[in-house]
């Protein structure tokens, strides 16, 4: 049997776009029977970056090419830019930028400069990047460092979430639950889209931490606790 792998409904660059449509039509003048899908998790590229004077060829995924393209027309994009561009699910993008500003080889500059990737990240290309070879493979992270990375950007985005209730019930002093959840999502779709479940989640925990807590007469109802 044929094995099941994961598709994404990634947003490739229009170099990409142009590749796949001329080999679908080659395909499609080949065969009338067979659909032909594309699992971009399993492809490979290989991409010339050019730093300085020096170009270095770099042997990458097509999701790793997909972001590093990304900075042919950016020389500097937050986590949630490049999230909005490529479409990527946050489990795969982490795992992409991880390999391309926190390993070996750093292609991208992230600010600030810390071992893992967080939602609130701003990257960079790195224009003075060099290496002694001209030809360099850059792998993903192996999946349980992946998982870990996962997490903290998780926990970062709990704290932001928290953060976001406190200042708008601070400044509010008394807000339903229905306009705290729309003033929070608002507050924090510049930096990522937030869940629903999530932020509930966050205003049951500050319930119980008494930063907030829940009208006696009217549960939809919360006040601020200076």
């Amino acid at each position: 049997f044929w094995p099941s792998y994961k598709t994404s409904d990634l947003n490739l660059p229009s170099e990409m776009v142009r590749c796949v449509e001329v080999f679908k039509q080659f395909y499609q003048t080949k065969t009338k029977h067979r659909k032909l899908t594309w699992v971009y998790s399993l492809g490979s590229c290989n991409i010339n970056g050019k730093f300085g004077s020096k170009t270095i060829e770099l042997v990458v995924g097509t999701y790793q090419a997909a972001a590093l393209m990304l900075f042919n027309t950016s020389d500097r994009l937050s986590y949630s830019e490049i999230a909005s561009q490529l479409n990527l699910a946050d489990e795969d993008l982490v795992r992409v930028l991880q390999s391309l500003s926190c390993a070996k080889y750093k292609i991208l500059l992230k600010e600030p400069s810390t071992r893992t990737v967080s939602s609130t990240d701003t990257f960079l290309f790195n224009s003075s990047f060099t290496d002694r070879m001209r030809r360099i493979r850059i792998p993903l992270p192996p999946m349980d460092e992946r998982k870990k990375v996962v997490e903290d950007v998780d926990k970062d985005r709990r704290y932001a979430i928290d953060a976001s209730i406190v200042r708008i019930m601070k400044s509010r002093k008394v807000l339903g639950y229905q306009q705290l959840i729309t003033e929070c999502v608002e507050q924090l779709s510049r930096m990522f889209k937030p869940d629903f479940k999530a932020i509930k989640k966050r205003i049951e925990d500050l319930i119980t931490r008494d930063y907030i807590e829940r009208d006696k007469d009217n549960p939809q109802l919360f006040r601020y606790l200076a």
